[in-house]
Formats: C-alpha cells, structure tokens, sequence
C-alpha cells in the first residue's frame, strides 16, 4: 500500500524513541511523509544509524539528538538544537514499583522529572516555534494510569495524572491558534522490553504463552489484548490531521477497555 504522506513538510520531535513505544510513534510520523528527530539519553552510534535506516525507509530527513529528559536544560536544548518543532510528542518515561514507604526518594524524583517535569520543558520550548510556523501538535503519552491507579506505582501514577493536567493546561493556553495538545493513554502495548518478559511469567506460573498473556499480564485489559506501537503510532497520526483540529485538552484511551472497568 502506497503511504500517505499528509505530514510532509512537519517536523516531529519525539522524546525517548530509539526504542519501543516512542519508536513506533516516530515511525508512523516518517510513514507519513514527517521529518523526525529521535531522541534517548544514549548517544551511540547504533542511535545515529538507527535514525539514518528510518529516514531512508520512508523518504524522509530524521536526526537522532541525545538529550536526558531528566535534566530541564537538556529537554529544552533539544527543541532548541532540533531548529523547528511543529509536532511535539512527550514519550520518556521510566518506571518503578514498590509500597509508598519503601518507595526511594531518589526514584520517585526521577519518575516525576522525565515523566512529567521533562513535557514541561519542552512544550515551553515548543511552543514559541509552533506560534512561529502557525501550526503545531502537542501530544503527551500519558498511560491508563494517568486515568486510573495501581497499588505500588505511586510515583508513575501521580506524574501520568500530572501529565494529562499539563495536557489541559497547555490546550487552553492555546485553544485559539492552530495549535492543539492531547494526551493519549496507552494499556499494556506489546513493545521488546514487555516481549522479553513473557518467557519468564511462563516459567513462574507454569503456563503457555497465550495463558499468560490473557490470565496474568492482560487482567486489567478486558480485550485480553496488547495494543501495539503501530496503533499508537497511528493515534498520533490522527491527532495531526485535520480531522482532529477541534479535539485538544483530552485523553484517548488505546487500552483494550482497562479504564471503562
């Protein structure tokens, strides 16, 4: 199928994407016909290359910029370095797992500094080169969690419900230019680091792969399916169509049902 190519001449900027979910989104964008800029905190040569076999593939210019969201000058200095932003997608994002009062301070600063505090920055970044250009896209990967809660998560779940706050705020603050900003909230999505995981939860429960999936990692999920990064990726897509000009300052849930619970 011959791809679309509706984005041409955009810009996408999309924070922690050498890899998983914010690689999925980034190459739906160059699907596209989008400009990309990739970004982790490695800066590798695997990166660079990764970036140069996306452009390739899809006819499109994509630069990979090393920047670590969790330091407020690097979030910045990315949207500085990458020159023009029309498409801003907020995808770091870290995660840590343990009851409130073993919960350590330091990782609880951290989940809150690139899960959140990272969007903050680069938004205020951005948001001056979309008002420039006359057009831009904000969109914030929040997660089920920014809608609901889990036991043990107390810091993704906070900086997730932070994010989609930051979500509203920004759209209003823009809600009469050509500039929207919306959260999209991700259930369990079938990325490498979550594949990697499944042998070993058939080991412990003594189960199949299927089994596994639907009766332990999907429970929460009532599809009992992973979404995958190429619907997210497309989500995206859509957010920066025409289609969805008048939708901004909301969540789309891409999580098999989990939040209807």
């Amino acid at each position: 199928m011959a791809e679309t190519r509706a984005l041409a001449g955009r810009t996408a900027v999309i924070t922690g994407s050498n890899s998983g979910i914010g690689l999925g989104i980034a190459t739906e964008l160059a699907r596209a016909g989008a400009d990309v800029v990739l970004n982790s905190f490695t800066d590798r040569p695997e990166d660079h290359d990764l970036a140069a076999r996306l452009g390739a593939e899809h006819g499109v210019a994509a630069r990979y910029l090393a920047a670590d969201m969790s330091r407020p000058d690097d979030c910045r200095g990315l949207i500085e370095r990458a020159g023009r932003c029309d498409i801003l997608v907020n995808n770091a994002g870290i995660q840590h797992v343990a009851p409130i009062p073993d919960f350590p301070a330091a990782k609880w600063d951290a989940i809150l500094a690139i899960n959140l505090s990272s969007a903050f920055h680069t938004t205020a970044a951005a948001l001056p080169l979309m008002r420039a250009a006359g057009w831009g896209r904000v969109v914030n990967i929040a997660s089920a969690h920014g809608l609901t809660a889990s036991p043990f998560k107390s810091a993704y779940v906070a900086a997730k419900h932070g994010l989609v706050g930051l979500t509203k705020v920004t759209a209003l603050e823009t809600a009469e230019e050509p500039i929207t900003c919306n959260a999209v909230c991700p259930g369990y999505v079938l990325t490498p680091l979550v594949e990697a995981q499944i042998p070993d939860q058939m080991v412990v429960h003594g189960m199949d792969r299927d089994t596994v999936i639907r009766e332990v990692m999907l429970t929460r999920q009532p599809s009992r399916q992973f979404a995958t990064v190429e619907q997210l990726g497309g989500t995206v897509v859509f957010l920066c169509s025409p289609a969805a000009d008048q939708i901004t300052g909301t969540t789309i849930s891409v999580d098999g049902g989990w939040t209807a619970l």
